[in-house]
């Protein structure tokens, strides 16, 4: 974790940076649009139920999104620092979400509520294209994780993982990266032993 959180101003150029070039003015509403948020660990972000409207920029944490299925909790996504969580299906459509969030560390977050993000995409090129490819990006996460556990053995599972997002390897509970990559418990931990012998 950092000493010293980031204030929004900081949050809207990181995002800037990340996803689209802003001018002066731009940065201005897009600070305005982004609500910190602070969540314990544990702590339930959304609820099975409810229905998602905002994006969430996490500045420092980790977050899981998991659901249920015929008694077990599956893990849908394991995000940190410098990404972004949301419910896409519940967030477009305005439905009750079969997904869930939660803290799996203390979490500095900043939310992009999509109402307020959207009526400043009108009149702002630039926060409409930062728009985009922030649905791009959570788009391509998810076609990635489907051809990962469709197309890919447990062992290259666990490698492209350990390449696409190294500090979720180093600080999710194994319980949580093993459920995300389909795998038991055991077989990861076989997988990580022979990975660390190569």
């Amino acid at each position: 974790m950092r000493d010293l959180p980031h204030s929004t101003r900081d949050i809207a150029r990181e995002l800037a940076r990340k996803y689209s070039t802003m001018t002066h003015d731009e940065l201005d509403i897009l600070e305005s649009v982004l609500v910190p948020r602070k969540f314990a660990k544990n702590e339930h972000i959304l609820k099975e139920g409810e229905v998602c409207r905002d994006i969430l920029y996490i500045d420092t944490g980790l977050l899981r999104q998991f659901y249920q299925k015929k008694g077990r909790i599956l893990t849908e996504h394991l995000a940190v620092d410098g990404t972004i969580v949301m419910c896409i299906e519940s967030l477009f459509r305005e439905e009750p979400t079969k997904l869930q969030v939660e803290a799996l560390e203390p979490s500095m977050c900043y939310a992009l509520p999509k109402q307020r993000l959207e009526e400043v995409a009108l009149h702002n090129v630039n926060i409409q294209i930062l728009y985009r490819k922030i649905l791009e990006e959570s788009l391509i996460l998810s076609q990635v994780h489907a051809d990962l556990v469709r197309f890919e053995s447990a062992q290259s599972r666990y490698k492209r993982l350990c390449k696409l997002m190294p500090k979720v390897v180093q600080r999710a509970p194994l319980n949580f990266i093993a459920n995300y990559l389909q795998m038991s418990p055991e077989t990861l931990s076989r997988v990580r032993s022979a990975t660390l012998l190569e």
